[in-house]
């Protein structure tokens, strides 16, 4: 009788926990719907050509006709310096100066690891060097890049790699925090624009990205594939997010969450051009996108950048524009 009555006892404080969750939760979603949220995308040339399309005609749709007011553009090392030595800029230069001329803020990733897979984006020249060897190439390169876009007023921020602290997931060199904070301290030197580090949304507790960044940023993924669980979609409300930022912001200095990365396209375990149509649209239809949006705005960032644009514009060549039209709304009511 004894034991029936503590698991009763623990049954009912259960329910009262989960009970107050539970409306706390719906508060703290109902008071983030009313504030003001912005966003933006990420632009990937390599994720363009992936798709078989013109990565330039695809970015100045994004400019042109969506009229974006914040885009992530990548400095990837494997595409600037081909060969140890000799820079080339010029596919940069032209996504930089194209959003100069239309006011558009960017956020510019630097470094070895950067959006998109396979993560790091090592030039061949560079992957059998010595550890030291490519970190010291590394630091040339990051300052190369610095110094050529410093003066670039709608430059807003560094994201100094991308979700470095994921140390599993990549095909990446061995992960070494001391080398980290020296690029860190490497790019404070060379600029005085905020630095933002990245972590994941979900798989993190934030926490080691805060140590080194001025502005921290988080991914946020619905629906993922992994060889384990197939498709899964994560059960977190979006209340977790935002009491997960308020946490980190009493734990550290950090004052500003953003989320770098809000997923607008299918995680499949293939290719997306290898991966059947039908089969994109049962992981992400035009339903779940619209429901994507609403849960960011509940989870309470002021910024969110999509990871998608490029898929929507490849649906838009296949004869689907919906979510090219619904993403429009965002930029023009």
């Amino acid at each position: 009788m004894a034991i029936l009555k503590k698991i009763i006892f623990i049954i009912l404080l259960t329910t009262v926990f989960l009970s107050g969750f539970y409306f706390l939760s719906e508060k703290i979603e109902r008071d983030n719907l009313a504030k003001e949220t912005t966003f933006g995308v990420t632009f990937s040339r390599k994720k363009i050509e992936a798709l078989n399309l013109d990565w330039r005609e695809v970015y100045q749709a994004i400019l042109d006709d969506l009229k974006v007011k914040k885009i992530r553009l990548s400095a990837y090392w494997d595409e600037i310096e081909k060969k140890a030595g000799e820079y080339d800029f010029r596919v940069l230069d032209w996504q930089v100066e194209k959003a100069e001329r239309k006011n558009i803020e960017i956020i510019l990733a630097v470094g070895q690891k950067l959006p998109g897979w396979p993560e790091c984006h090592l030039p061949d020249w560079v992957k059998n060097l010595k550890k030291e060897q490519r970190e010291s190439r590394l630091l040339i390169f990051l300052g190369k890049v610095i110094e050529r876009y410093k003066g670039k007023q709608m430059i807003k921020a560094w994201q100094l790699e991308n979700e470095p602290f994921l140390t599993w997931f990549g095909l990446c060199p061995s992960f070494d925090e001391k080398f980290f904070a020296q690029e860190v301290d490497f790019v404070r030197r060379l600029d005085q624009r905020p630095i933002i580090v990245s972590e994941s949304g979900e798989l993190s507790t934030w926490l080691p990205a805060s140590r080194y960044a001025d502005i921290l940023g988080v991914t946020m993924y619905r629906v993922v594939w992994n060889k384990y669980f197939k498709y899964f979609t994560y059960p977190y409300p979006a209340s977790l997010y935002f009491l997960k930022g308020e946490a980190i912001k009493k734990l550290t200095k950090i004052k500003k969450i953003i989320c770098l990365e809000l997923q607008a396209e299918p995680w499949s375990d293939r290719p997306l051009l290898l991966t059947p149509l039908a089969e994109q649209k049962k992981i992400m239809n035009l339903d779940k996108f619209k429901k994507i949006i609403e849960f960011a705005k509940r989870a309470g960032f002021s910024e969110y950048y999509f990871w998608g644009v490029e898929w929507w514009y490849w649906l838009k060549e296949q004869g689907d524009s919906s979510f090219w039209n619904e993403a429009r709304l965002l930029w023009q009511p």
